[in-house]
């Protein structure tokens, strides 16, 4: 589909309206850094969808007579002024898709199931969320829209606010990008994996080690910058678009072994880039390589299928089968909690995708 499908032709009147969507965050297996303008990836990704980590966002669509198009943000119940920059860049970015908005001023409320600076990413599930309340208005605006349809603009228009947001809409696993597994695939949204997953990962599990809880020195949307003169970045994105070749294969099989090499070599290789980028900078911290050394032990010394993976930051996120669950988290509990800030980690699973509530 080319980007001119997804613009709305409804002319219907502004009528009052109430919606709120649930929508997960997401962990990349394969990697996305990288992109050119609006939010198209280099290399294509591929991502569990999360069960627990949601954010749940209302918005209350109020008529405007006045024609200017306007909007409240609400977190957590306060008032956030201070996000209405990313907010106004996005709005700015879809209304050429949804033009019926500009008859419309907006109160959006928003909330979080797991706390900020947490090492899930919060902005993939805030501009899903709110992507699909705008498509639910749309759908009330235009009964044509199908579900296909519905879902598959929502992650469009999520994905111009931000990139990994896209993948954030359906699950269990999705991928964001061209590639040639999927004749469906595009840079413009998200699709599905298939009905061939193996049922080993559609209940995986996903405990998140909160290592650091503060800000990061370097923002996901600086390291993207850096990757236009890194003189890895070509290589990187024939190897990010080789591995999702070969882990479509092994999830379809239910090859762990061959998962796990992936999925690890995907995280180093992410931290590789930002390590050998001008300037270069690290992210992770000396209790993320601690951790890192402790799971290989444990899985050579268990033969326990436990891996990791990595986002931009030092927090490590724990993949394993549900089989696996309680030995793993007693191996959290005594060798693991003690290289989290507080003792902290968090719980949770592949999901189905983001719902109505």
């Amino acid at each position: 589909m080319e980007e001119t499908s997804f613009i709305s032709s409804s002319a219907q009147a502004a009528v009052p309206f109430l919606t709120k969507w649930q929508a997960p965050s997401n962990i990349a297996l394969i990697k996305y850094w990288g992109k050119t303008e609006p939010q198209i990836p280099k290399n294509p990704s591929l991502s569990f969808t999360l069960s627990s980590s949601v954010t749940t966002t209302e918005v209350d669509f109020t008529p405007n007579p006045s024609g200017a198009f306007q909007f409240e943000f609400y977190f957590e119940g306060k008032l956030k002024p201070d996000f209405h920059p990313k907010l106004n860049s996005f709005f700015e970015r879809i209304s050429p898709f949804i033009p019926w908005i500009r008859d419309y001023a907006l109160k959006i409320s928003s909330q979080n199931s797991f706390p900020h600076s947490s090492g899930i990413a919060s902005s993939a599930s805030a501009m899903a969320a709110l992507s699909l309340c705008l498509m639910d208005r749309e759908r009330k605006l235009d009964a044509t829209v199908s579900d296909e349809t519905f879902f598959k603009k929502a992650s469009f228009l999520a994905r111009l606010g931000s990139g990994s947001a896209a993948r954030s809409i359906q699950g269990p696993v999705t991928l964001w990008g061209k590639n040639t597994i999927q004749s469906s695939a595009s840079d413009l949204y998200a699709t599905p994996f298939g009905t061939d997953l193996h049922p080993v990962f559609t209940s995986y599990q996903d405990t998140i080690l909160l290592v650091d809880k503060g800000s990061k020195p370097v923002s996901s949307s600086q390291g993207h910058q850096l990757m236009y003169n890194h003189p890895f970045a070509e290589q990187r994105f024939i190897q990010a678009t080789t591995h999702l070749t070969n882990l479509v294969s092994l999830m379809k099989s239910g090859d762990l072994e061959g998962f796990i090499r992936i999925v690890e070599t995907e995280a180093l290789s992410l931290h590789a880039m930002m390590m050998t980028s001008n300037p270069y900078f690290i992210l992770m911290q000396p209790n993320t390589l601690a951790i890192i050394q402790k799971v290989w032990d444990f899985r050579a010394a268990t033969k326990i299928p436990l891996c990791f993976t990595l986002d931009a930051g030092a927090n490590v996120h724990l993949l394993y089968p549900e089989a696996n669950k309680e030995a793993i988290r007693i191996f959290i509990a005594s060798e693991l909690a003690v290289h989290c800030e507080g003792g902290q980690y968090l719980f949770d699973q592949v999901g189905s995708g983001a719902k109505k509530v």
